[in-house]
C-alpha cells in the first residue's frame, strides 16, 4: 500500500529517492507555530508545505483546493515533480499530512504516502534532523484532476438522505455539545451524517491502526465499503484521514466535502441536527 502509508524504517532507507514534505499545521488553540518547529528541526531533505498559504485564496472558506494550475505552481517550487515519490508527514503523528497526501492524489498524482507516526516516531527513534528554511529546486509539476473526489454545497445538499456521510469530527462537536472553534458556526451535523471521529482510527502514538481494526470499526459504524462515501469535518484537514483509511481498504467510491462544516455549518439554507 505505497500509496498510502510509508514506515519510518522505510522512509529512512529510500530519503534521497523521495521528495519529503513537511505539512504540519494546527488548530489555533494548539499554539503552535509550524513553519518555526519546522525551521527548528525537520527530515532531511524536506520543504515545508504551508497549508494556509498554498490553500484556495479567494473564498472565506479555510483550506479550500487551490486550482490545478496553483497547485501545479506551487509544488513545482517546492520540488515536486511529475516522477517524484512524494511523502508527507506532520508533527502531530498524522493530522494535516492527511489533506496534502490528498491533494495531490485528486490532482492526479498517485507516487504520494504519508509517513506513519509522522515526526514525534522518526524523533522517537532517533533519527537525523535538520535544521533551517528549506531549500528546494525546481521540478515541473503537472495537475490532472480527478473527477468526482471533491463535493461542494449543492452535491451535498442532494447527498444528504441518500448518500454515506462520515463526520470526522470529535463526538462533542457533532451532537452539538461543544461550541465550534470558528466563529459564526451553528453546532451540530448534517442530517443522516455517521459520526466517525478520525482520532478512533490511529493508536496513541499517532500511527494508523491495522486494516483490519480499520475493517472492524467501519463495520461497526454500519459504513458500507462498497457504496458511495462522502467524507466531512471542520475544514476538510481531518476527513482526508478518513480517506486515508479507506483507501486503505480498497473502498471504491469516496469522495471529499471540500467546504466541509466551515461552509455548511453557516449557511442559511443547510439543515443542521445536533444530538
Amino acid at each position: 500500500m505505497m500509496n498510502t502509508l510509508v514506515s519510518t524504517e522505510w522512509l529512512a532507507a529510500h530519503l534521497n529517492d523521495v521528495r519529503v514534505l513537511d505539512a504540519s499545521w494546527y488548530m489555533p488553540a494548539d499554539r503552535r507555530d509550524a513553519k518555526k518547529e519546522f525551521e527548528a528541526e525537520h527530515i532531511p531533505g524536506a520543504v515545508f508545505y504551508d497549508l494556509d498559504a498554498l490553500s484556495e485564496q479567494n473564498t472565506q472558506l479555510p483550506h479550500m483546493l487551490p486550482s490545478p494550475e496553483r497547485f501545479a505552481r506551487d509544488m513545482g517550487a517546492l520540488g515536486v515533480g511529475d516522477g517524484d515519490m512524494a511523502v508527507v508527514y506532520d508533527g502531530a503523528g498524522l493530522f494535516s499530512a492527511a489533506r496534502v497526501w490528498w491533494m495531490l492524489r485528486v490532482m492526479g498524482h498517485d507516487k504520494v504516502a504519508v509517513l506513519d507516526g509522522g515526526l514525534p516516531k522518526w524523533k522517537r527513534e532517533a533519527r537525523p534532523l535538520e535544521q533551517g528554511p528549506p531549500r528546494p529546486r525546481q521540478a515541473h509539476f503537472t495537475a490532472r484532476p480527478v473527477a468526482g473526489q471533491v463535493r461542494d454545497f449543492a452535491f451535498m445538499q442532494k447527498a444528504v438522505g441518500n448518500t454515506q456521510i462520515l463526520d470526522a469530527r470529535s463526538l462533542s462537536r457533532f451532537t452539538g455539545e461543544e461550541k465550534e472553534p470558528r466563529p459564526g458556526l451553528r453546532s451540530g451535523h448534517m442530517p443522516g451524517a455517521v459520526n466517525m471521529h478520525y482520532r478512533s482510527l490511529l493508536h496513541a502514538d499517532g500511527t494508523v491502526k491495522s486494516d483490519e481494526e480499520l475493517r472492524r470499526i467501519f463495520a461497526e459504524k454500519g459504513v458500507d465499503l462498497r457504496a458511495p462515501i462522502v467524507t466531512s469535518c471542520g475544514s476538510g484537514v481531518s476527513a482526508s484521514i478518513l480517506m486515508l483509511a479507506l483507501a486503505r481498504l480498497g473502498a471504491p467510491e469516496t469522495s471529499l466535502y471540500d467546504g466541509s462544516w466551515s461552509e455548511w455549518g453557516g449557511h442559511p439554507e443547510a439543515e443542521v441536527v445536533t444530538g
